[in-house]
Formats: structure tokens, sequence, C-alpha cells
């Protein structure tokens, strides 16, 4: 008999001295985070290229084009109170995770010029099963990005382009990215299901999608899953429309919360 889903605790280990970078998300005996050996990730320094070494990155200012995926996940993060912060040559960002009666709580404070436009993405890279199917209320609208962002292709979830952006499926030699305009997404994986839930006052939030069957990178492709929350509605803020990234208010800060909570179905 299938009983209802339970909730299942979630913990978390991040390694601040590297980006802030979350190591492991993990509940239920399951680690929901997706890794890879990336020899060149613990000797980063700002202006590196990107070194993919799976976990959940902090991308910000921008997820694609300069700085390649953003000015943070490069820098260490220094202690400061209860939680650590980056400095950034044009913002200073604060972040504190905790975890709460088996939800894991993200709580971040950008500060900036007033006007400052950014996006930022929890770069989420989730170990999942070609099963695995995506959730979302209702039918939001959505973005397919087929080729390294140069051009979109507008829609509806869950199929833009062709391509059903919910479900996964064994490796088909694809790679492309999507943004969907919801601050709310599941990804059910056999029994177990994963909540992710962005909150941001007054700010766009969106949800990105990064469906990696076998194609990238040229040469040595291997297979990763993005399900990336997000402020903003793209992946480059160099050209974004008004409305498409986060903006400073005249108080200097933008404040946002990510919470991760997780299901079991028996």
């Amino acid at each position: 008999m299938v009983t209802a889903p339970r909730p299942v605790p979630l913990t978390v280990a991040t390694d601040p001295a590297h980006g802030g970078r979350w190591t492991s998300l993990a509940g239920g005996g399951r680690e929901w985070l997706w890794h890879r050996e990336e020899p060149r990730r613990a000797g980063v320094v700002p202006g590196d290229a990107f070194a993919d070494a799976g976990g959940l990155e902090e991308c910000v200012p921008t997820v694609r084009g300069l700085p390649d995926h953003g000015d943070a996940w490069s820098r260490p993060w220094r202690a400061d109170g209860d939680g650590y912060t980056v400095e950034c040559p044009d913002f200073r960002l604060t972040r504190r995770v905790t975890a709460e009666a088996g939800a894991v709580v993200a709580a971040y404070t950008l500060r900036a010029e007033p006007g400052y436009r950014f996006v930022w993405a929890a770069h989420a890279l989730l170990d999942l099963s070609p099963a695995a199917r995506l959730g979302v209320d209702g039918r939001p609208a959505a973005r397919l990005y087929p080729d390294e962002g140069a051009t979109q292709v507008p829609g509806t979830w869950p199929t833009v382009g062709g391509f059903p952006l919910d479900v996964l499926g064994p490796d088909d030699g694809t790679a492309v990215g999507a943004v969907v305009d919801t601050g709310r997404m599941t990804v059910t994986d056999g029994p177990d299901t994963l909540h992710l839930t962005l909150e941001a006052e007054g700010q766009p939030v969106a949800v990105a999608l990064w469906r990696n069957l076998g194609a990238f990178p040229a040469g040595a492709p291997y297979r990763s899953t993005g399900v990336e929350p997000m402020l903003g509605r793209v992946f480059d803020r160099a050209g974004a429309k008004e409305g498409d990234t986060a903006v400073v208010p005249a108080s200097g800060e933008v404040s946002w919360r990510l919470t991760a909570t997780a299901t079991r179905r028996t």
C-alpha cells in the first residue's frame, strides 16, 4: 500500500573557503547534490573560467556572460556573525544557512549602490535518475535557450520548442537551458521529492534549468541536471530587459530566502 508522503529532514554542508559552495543537501539516506572530479576547483581565483565540480554554487551577479558564473563562486567567504559574507567589487553578499524543523533555509542580503542590476542563481546540480520529473503549479511562462543563450524560444510549461522540460530521460546528446517563471518547483525521483521555494519581496523570481544529457562540454561530455532558483529571469544580465533582473532599491539592500524540504512516499 502506498501511503501519503512523509517529511524527510534535510541536512546541509557548505564550503565557505571555496565560494560558499554547498557540498551536501541530504536526507533519509539520499544525497541530492551531484558531484564530479574537477581538480581546478580548489585553486580558482576571480576571473577564472567556471570549474564544474557539482554541488550548489552561488552565481551572482550573472550566470552566463562575465564574470563566468558570476563573481562570488571563486572567492573565499568570511565568517560574519551567524553567517558568511563575500566581498565582490560591486556588492557584498551575506548568507545564513540553517536547518529548521527539517527544512534547510538560506537567507541572503545583497548590499550595493541603489539601481545596481543583478542576477542570482542557486546553481544546484542534482543527482537524478533518467526517470526524474520536475513539477510546478499551473502553466507558467518559460523560455528555452537552445544555443548557450544566444537566442531564446518563448513558450509555456512544460514543453517549449519541442523540449519537454518536466522530464529528463536517458542521454540523447542534447544540452539546453531554460528559465521558468515560478518561485516553486518540485523534483521527484523514485519515492523522493525535493521541494524548492524562493521568496523575494519586490524582485522577479524564477527557476533556471540546465538539461545536459551527454552533450556538454564538446569533446568530453557528461550528464548533469541543474535546477536553479534565481532572482531575475535571464541567464545573462547584459542586455536584459527591464524587469528581467533584480534591482537594488534606494535602501541599498535586497533580501531573499531559499527553502528546501523533502518528502518520501512509502
